[in-house]
């Protein structure tokens, strides 16, 4: 049995990652002492920063299908 992490959407994986990744920003801006209006917009403006950075950015190219050798028949070939 081949055990792999389940699919999820790019998206959902870029809003996760941009709302952690505020959220600890808007802890740390209350915790040096930042005021609560101003660390709470700008934990909003890195979420949509992040969120984008990641969504257009984040995702890899799957690398490019090496040639498989045919073992002396083709098997794209239908036969006769």
């Amino acid at each position: 049995m081949h055990l792999r992490p389940p699919s999820f959407d790019h998206g959902v994986v870029s809003f996760v990652w941009a709302l952690a990744l505020s959220l600890f920003l808007w802890i740390g801006m209350l915790s040096i002492g930042v005021s609560s209006p101003v660390a709470f917009i700008l934990s909003l403006l890195a979420f949509g920063a992040i969120f984008l950075f990641v969504r257009l950015c984040g995702e890899e190219e799957p690398p490019p299908r090496a040639a498989q050798p045919s073992g002396g028949r083709d098997r794209d070939r239908a036969t006769p």
